[in-house]
C-alpha cells in the first residue's frame, strides 16, 4: 500500500506531515510518497531526528497558497506539491493521496486530473463529525454550493457506503438537512431529493432531520448542499470550541472548580479525545475514481498520521467500487426527482 501525501499542505508543514509519515509508515507499515521540494524536506527531517526510512520523495519546487484561485493549481502552480501528488496518483503510482492544502485546488485538481467516478455528478467534501451517539458523515460540507436533487441522492449513496464500510456502521441512517421533518418541508431541492431517496430505495433513507438533532446522533449520513452543509459544520466547530472553553472556565476557576475537575477528570478526558479532530485524520473527498484525503489545515503529526491510515482503510476497502456498483443499480432504476 501507497500513500502520497503533500509535503507542504497545512499550516504546520513540513514538520507535521513528516512526523505523521513517520508514524504512519512505523504503525500501519504503508509506503510513503511524499510531494514537494526535496531539500527542504530532507532539511526538516535531518533537523528534527525524523528517519526517512521507507519514504520516497518526489520533488514539487512550489507550494498553492490557500488564498490562491483554485484553478490556479492547473496553471501558475502546476509544479506545486499538490499537482504532483494528484499526477501520481492519477498515474497509479500510488493508492491514495492526503493533503492539507487549499480546499478548492484539491477539488479541481482532483477533478481534472485523478477525475470524477463515472456517473457521478460532481466531488463532495466529506468530514466526519463526533455525534452524542458516535459520528456522521457530512455530505457536502463546502465543495459544492449549489446543488440539485440528483446530486444529493448520490451523496447519500457515497456517504452510506463509507460510513459501512469504513466506519463499520450497520445500515446507516441517512437523512436530508431540512426545516423541518415533515417530507413537505424544504426547497425543491429537499422534496426533490426526498422523492429520489424514497424512489430508489438503494440507502436507510429516514426522511428530513432538523439541524438541532444531527448532533444527537439521529442520521449516519447528513445530505445537504455545500452552503448550507459549510454552516452546519463551522457552527458546530464553533459551539464546540465555547464550550471547551466553558467547561475549562468551570474546572480551572478556583479550588472547588479544580477539585471537581480532578473527580471527573477521566469522563472529561475521554469527552475531549472524542471531540479531537485528530482522531478522526481528515475528511474523503467523495466522488474521485481514487481515494483522495482532505486533512484538516491545522493538523499536527497525529492528525496527519490518522489521516494517512483513513486514506489507507478507504483504498483497502474498494469503497470506490461499491459506489460504482450502486450507480449502475441507480442507472438502472431510471427515476426523476418530483418536488410536490
Amino acid at each position: 500500500m501507497k500513500v502520497i501525501v503533500d509535503g507542504f499542505g497545512g499550516d504546520n508543514a513540513p514538520l507535521a506531515v513528516l512526523e505523521g509519515c513517520r508514524m504512519a509508515a512505523d504503525e500501519y507499515g504503508v509506503e510513503i510518497i511524499l510531494t514537494g521540494d526535496e531539500q527542504k524536506l530532507r532539511d526538516c527531517a535531518e533537523e528534527h531526528g525524523i528517519s526517512l526510512g521507507g519514504m520516497e520523495i518526489v520533488h514539487a519546487p512550489s507550494v498553492i497558497p490557500v488564498d490562491a484561485h483554485p484553478q490556479d493549481i492547473m496553471t501558475e502552480y502546476a509544479d506545486s506539491s499538490m499537482a504532483e501528488a494528484m499526477r501520481l496518483l492519477a498515474a497509479g503510482k500510488g493508492d491514495a493521496v492526503v493533503c492539507a492544502g487549499s480546499t478548492g485546488a484539491m477539488v479541481v485538481s482532483a477533478s481534472l486530473m485523478v477525475r470524477r467516478i463515472k456517473g457521478i455528478k460532481r466531488a463532495t467534501l466529506a468530514p466526519i463529525i463526533p455525534s452524542e451517539s458516535g459520528c456522521y458523515i457530512l455530505m457536502d460540507a463546502g465543495a459544492n454550493v449549489e446543488c440539485r436533487p440528483e446530486m444529493l441522492l448520490q451523496f447519500g449513496i457515497m456517504g452510506s457506503i463509507y460510513m459501512e464500510k469504513i466506519m463499520h456502521v450497520d445500515h446507516p441512517r441517512v437523512a436530508v438537512v431540512n426545516i423541518g421533518a415533515e417530507e413537505t418541508k424544504g426547497r425543491d431541492l429537499e422534496l426533490g431529493a426526498h422523492t429520489l431517496f424514497d424512489q430508489s430505495g438503494l440507502v436507510n433513507f429516514t426522511g428530513n432531520i432538523e439541524p438541532r438533532y444531527i448532533p444527537r446522533g439521529d442520521a449516519d449520513v447528513v445530505v445537504t448542499d455545500g452552503f448550507t452543509g459549510n454552516v452546519v459544520l463551522k457552527l458546530t466547530e464553533g459551539l464546540g470550541k465555547m464550550i471547551g472553553n466553558a467547561l475549562k472556565d468551570i474546572f480551572m476557576g478556583g479550588i472547588v472548580g479544580k477539585l471537581a475537575g480532578a473527580l471527573v477528570l477521566k469522563k472529561v478526558k475521554a469527552f475531549k479525545k472524542k471531540m479531537d479532530y485528530t482522531e478522526y485524520g481528515g475528511a474523503p473527498l467523495m466522488g474521485i475514481s481514487k481515494p483522495v484525503i482532505k486533512a484538516h489545515g491545522s493538523s499536527n503529526g497525529k492528525a496527519f498520521k490518522n489521516a494517512i491510515r483513513q486514506a489507507r482503510d478507504f483504498a483497502q476497502q474498494d469503497v470506490i467500487g461499491e459506489i460504482t456498483n450502486s450507480l449502475a443499480r441507480l442507472k438502472e432504476q431510471n427515476i426523476q426527482a418530483k418536488a410536490e
